[in-house]
């Protein structure tokens, strides 16, 4: 499988404390990454490094074989590259349709980027005039990923998508985001809580103080040692 997006050695810092030691990830075209670990273990600085956001202090960012190391968040958002953060990013007085219309400057017309997004997310289209910080948790997350999948992305990461969302709700995002990489897109995605992203994955790591402690396809070998790595549960 070709690594679209590949992190190689990677090592990042915040001021004097460094956060990442050397990490290596790799996501290949259409396949599911999943990031596990507990807090503070660098998760979202690592996805935060991969869209540009943080920078590094050795090792390499590549895409699509490219090196892009240091290159600018926007500047990789145009290559294709989509951070969901966590918290969903929405603006909360704005209205659905305002929210999306902010999308348009990919260059796809408001009606596109509502196409793309009411096919996707159908009770987006029934709140489109409601305030999106009047919606529930789980719809101000579908949102978030509808304005996402307005950029067209080849590579999309996701940050705690499951925070303060109900199992149910949860389950069902997670089913967009193997439909998402279905139609080829490349997908990380954080998760601290791991069953329902080890559900739709095909690759897991597991990061712990800034270094990949296990690396594999997500079986029941790895649930198990979740338990002994934090939370003392793997869910």
């Amino acid at each position: 499988m070709t690594a679209l997006l590949e992190l190689r050695d990677v090592r990042a810092a915040y001021d004097a404390i460094t956060v990442l030691h050397g990490v290596h990830l790799s996501v290949g075209t259409g396949q599911i990454v999943a990031l596990l670990g507990p807090n503070g273990a660098g998760k979202s600085t690592t996805l935060r490094v991969a869209a540009g956001a943080h920078p590094v202090t050795g090792g390499q960012l590549l895409l699509g074989g490219r090196e892009v190391t240091g290159a600018r968040t926007m500047e990789l958002a145009r290559a294709g590259v989509c951070l969901i953060p966590e918290g969903r990013g929405v603006f909360p007085n704005l209205s659905v349709r305002e929210n999306l219309r902010m999308m348009t400057f990919t260059g796809r017309t408001t009606a596109e980027v509502e196409e793309i997004a009411f096919a996707r997310f159908p009770v987006l289209a029934q709140r489109a005039s409601q305030l999106a910080g009047t919606m529930s948790g789980g719809e101000q997350q579908m949102l978030a990923l509808a304005r996402g999948l307005a950029t067209d992305p080849a590579v999309l990461l996701l940050d705690e998508l499951s925070m303060g969302l109900a199992p149910l709700i949860v389950g069902r995002l997670y089913e967009q985001v193997a439909e998402i990489a279905r139609q080829g897109v490349a997908v990380l995605v954080v998760e601290q809580f791991a069953t329902a992203a080890l559900d739709i994955a095909d690759h897991a790591a597991v990061l712990v103080r800034g270094r990949i402690e296990h690396a594999g396809r997500p079986d029941n070998g790895l649930r198990n040692q979740l338990a002994s790595l934090y939370l003392g549960s793997a869910s």
